[in-house]
């Protein structure tokens, strides 16, 4: 199942949105070994809803909008930790009461949490599904409240963040599911070299470099703070991802800049990167093994 052309459903969103910038991360491909039961957990626990479904996968998603993909193979194998691949699919939810909302139905169902960071930009909660995929869902800051370098960066960093607190402000009504108008804000991935990362990101592809942490580097368009990170911290040195693995088979790039677009195919040319067209949709795989979908808007 690949990336469709298909029109979203209107959501009102703010012009400062990861999603109304000039490229921005949509969509999410997972190969899983339990397809019924993997798809069961994304629903019930994440509260995303089934858009399309076949006989070896299923699309799931909010509001009409497809986010993550799930398809199954006979021979998929388990990705060792140390493989590229996923680090995580960061889940944009519209505010703090939204993600305090989702927070209270996570421990009410009893979710095993990795972890809870302030990154000044943002609030951020992680967790893994069933097979191990990680997951961030999360909310922004206003830009108002983002501090940005003279050099065009932007300060993020990971602080402790108050659960409880968060917890304490979520609404006190049913949960019925993730918050309409959330997307993919980001996909952070694992990579097996960083000055690699940031000649196929920031080179090729033409995403402004963010951040850096140390063995990290941070992508986006439109000054978000990132669209798409790239580690080496279980991954330094990896060969390429195989085929038959199970986790991130791809992502797609949607550019609402065609002229972007339009660069980054002509450099991935340049450099002898073989790219697949089909309609609007462009093909590729990356250094590490990832498949890669670039979308005309």
């Amino acid at each position: 199942m690949q990336a469709t052309t298909q029109s979203h459903p209107a959501v009102s969103i703010p012009a400062d949105h990861a999603v109304a910038m000039p490229a921005y991360v949509e969509r999410s491909h997972l190969v899983v070994q339990d397809l019924p039961m993997v798809s069961n957990w994304y629903q019930r626990i994440l509260g995303l809803t089934p858009i399309e479904s076949g006989a070896n996968g299923e699309t799931l998603g909010v509001a009409g909008r497809p986010l993550l993909t799930l398809t199954t193979e006979r021979n998929a194998a388990k990705a060792p930790r140390s493989a590229p691949g996923l680090f995580h699919t960061a889940f944009l939810v519209p505010n703090r009461r939204d993600l305090a909302h989702w927070l209270a139905h996570a421990a009410h169902n009893n979710i095993r949490l990795q972890g809870a960071s302030d990154h000044l930009v943002s609030e951020a909660v992680y967790l893994a599904d069933p097979e191990g995929n990680g997951i961030e869902v999360y909310r922004d800051r206003s830009r108002g409240e983002w501090n940005y370098q003279p050099d065009g960066t932007v300060a993020m960093s990971t602080l402790p963040l108050d659960l409880q607190a968060l917890y304490n402000e979520a609404p006190k009504d049913h949960w019925e599911g993730i918050a309409e108008g959330t997307a993919i804000g980001h996909i952070h991935l694992q990579v097996s070299d960083i000055p690699q990362a940031d000649a196929f990101f920031r080179d090729a592809l033409g995403l402004d470099l963010m951040a850096r942490y140390p063995g990290a580097s941070f992508f986006a368009t439109g000054k978000y703070h990132h669209h798409v990170a790239a580690n080496i911290w279980n991954s330094r040195g990896a060969s390429k991802r195989q085929s038959n693995m199970t986790g991130l088979a791809d992502y797609t790039i949607r550019f609402n800049d065609i002229a972007k677009l339009a660069t980054a195919l002509g450099k991935l040319e340049e450099l002898e990167i073989p790219v697949s067209t089909e309609g609007s949709v462009h093909s590729l795989v990356d250094p590490w093994g990832i498949g890669l979908l670039l979308v005309a808007a």
